[in-house]
């Protein structure tokens, strides 16, 4: 019977469709497009144009926020991708963009995991002394808050 049904479908029986996993699941978009709330609001065009139009506004402000705190210390490409993740509920174009930003920090991460201890630490470090520079910077343009310990205003 497993036979058959490999047979109708064209597909090599030894699993070729996993080394694609966009055919072996539906699309996020899909899968949001197919929830009933979402049905109903697009039965609705104007709600359906309202809640693009909500969706893009917020997940541009989630983005563009993420990309300006990158350099800062904290979550800045986290929330790159969450923004993006939000947008690709109901755009293609951030679906595609959000599978090109997971192959290539799941190839980075597989890269830098097959790496000697060394080259991991040494990227770790290049990493701190490149926020620690970030963090240097921005105090010393924007000004040391006055909430912050007394041995940091090195520039007061």
């Amino acid at each position: 019977m497993a036979s058959s049904a490999a047979g109708q479908t064209g597909a090599p029986a030894s699993g070729a469709r996993r080394a694609h996993p966009e055919h072996s699941h539906r699309r996020l978009r899909e899968r949001v497009a197919a929830t009933h709330w979402r049905q109903r609001l697009a039965a609705r065009r104007p709600l359906d144009h309202g809640y693009r139009l909500v969706v893009g506004a917020v997940g541009g402000l989630v983005v563009a926020f993420g990309l300006v705190t990158i350099p800062l210390p904290g979550p800045g490409w986290l929330t790159v991708i969450a923004g993006l993740f939000l947008l690709a509920t109901e755009f293609t174009w951030a679906e595609r963009l959000l599978d090109f930003t997971r192959r290539h920090v799941r190839a980075w991460t597989d890269w830098l995991g097959r790496q000697r201890v060394w080259v991991r630490a040494a990227v770790a470090l290049a990493t701190a002394a490149f926020v620690y520079g970030v963090l240097v910077v921005v105090l010393h343009v924007m000004g040391v808050p006055d909430w912050v310990p007394g041995w940091v205003p090195l520039w007061r």
